[in-house]
């Protein structure tokens, strides 16, 4: 089945973590063998080549540079002008992706419908397509920068990352959006661009909702209900998504998956952590919304982590082919799994674009 991965760092992993992601996974953890840098290396799960081999035709693929200030703990740039400059770094990576024939930018409804056709083709090696995001935006140092990146394909953006941002407050973040937030919001509607909710803290989302009447999906974000952390949705938040017409992508790293995780000692495998936990997520949010209809999958696979902190049954990225059966045996019907798999997503770039 053709899948859609509404989020993965591919250019993050390429430019930051020095990965060749034209090569396999194997020959990547190979490379990574006595590296103890980060605490993935040799762990990876994700290449253009595992990509193609899995049916992952398109993804929503980021630009991430977070700015910090002197106040902020968290890793970072010191300016928003680096910030800036990694992101550019990020995007000359993919356009050189382009030249190889890896990868395709999807900006707009005919493109999307193109690339579709082409991945129903015998074309033995198809492009990977992939639809611009940026991942917090600490790196637009004024507005004129967000329309330099809508100019170079950007289409969809989430304000904050984790803890305090420029625009907006993420991850364990507090406060509100403020006035440069509400600026951004502003820009955001005006431009057309995709808002992204995954990351927002509970001020900043209902602020946006309250200010912001643009399209808007959360690419990785889980169940606050099954998992109870603020980086979740609430039951509250699922449904305001879903009275918007959003759709929430499923996130693959372990910590959302499991109440009881502790960095840097649990295991998957020990906390018996499996893509049915997975479809646990999945399967509350259709509850919530009484149909199949808002759910998709946002993986965020070698964000950060790897098999050390990913469902024990995946491997590489390309077992999340394992999905479509194992909704088939919790009572999903084929037209569900397509929605979840794919068609969700698709039809509100198509409704969105159109």
């Amino acid at each position: 089945m053709f899948i859609f991965d509404a989020h993965l760092d591919l250019a993050m992993n390429a430019m930051e973590w020095n990965r060749d992601l034209t090569w396999s996974v194997e020959s990547i953890r190979t490379g990574e063998i006595g590296m103890s840098d980060k605490p993935d290396r040799n762990k990876n799960t994700v290449s253009l080549r595992a990509m193609r081999k899995g049916n992952i035709g398109l993804c929503v693929a980021t630009q991430i540079a977070r700015f910090t200030k002197k106040t902020n703990p968290l890793p970072g740039w010191k300016s928003p002008q680096q910030a800036w400059a990694q992101t550019q770094g990020q995007l000359a990576w993919y356009k050189t992706m382009e030249d190889l024939g890896e990868m395709v930018q999807i900006r707009n409804y005919e493109q999307l419908n193109a690339h579709l056709e082409l991945w129903n083709t015998s074309q033995e090696k198809k492009p990977i397509g992939y639809i611009l995001s940026l991942e917090g935006a600490d790196s637009i140092i004024t507005m004129d920068y967000l329309e330099k990146s809508y100019e170079q394909g950007l289409r969809a953006i989430g304000p904050a990352h984790y803890g305090p941002g420029t625009y907006a407050q993420g991850t364990n973040g507090t406060g509100g959006l403020g006035l440069k937030g509400k600026e951004l919001l502003r820009e955001i509607e005006r431009l057309g661009l995709i808002l992204d909710m995954s990351h927002l803290n509970d001020k900043c989302f209902w602020e946006t909702m309250k200010f912001y009447d643009g399209p808007m999906w959360a690419s990785h974000t889980n169940c606050r209900t099954l998992v109870d952390h603020n980086r979740q949705f609430s039951d509250e938040q699922i449904k305001e998504l879903i009275n918007r017409d959003a759709v929430i992508g499923m996130v693959m790293d372990a910590w959302m998956l499991a109440s009881n995780w502790i960095r840097g000692m649990s295991s998957p495998g020990g906390l018996g952590i499996t893509l049915h936990t997975v479809i646990d997520h999945i399967d509350h949010i259709c509850q919530l919304a009484g149909n199949s209809d808002h759910v998709g999958i946002g993986t965020d696979l070698d964000g950060g982590f790897g098999t050390e902190q990913c469902p024990s049954d995946i491997d590489t990225i390309s077992d999340l082919q394992k999905i479509p059966k194992m909704l088939q045996k919790r009572g999903y019907s084929t037209k569900d799994i397509e929605n979840i798999m794919h068609k969700n997503f698709l039809q509100f770039l198509q409704k969105t674009w159109k």
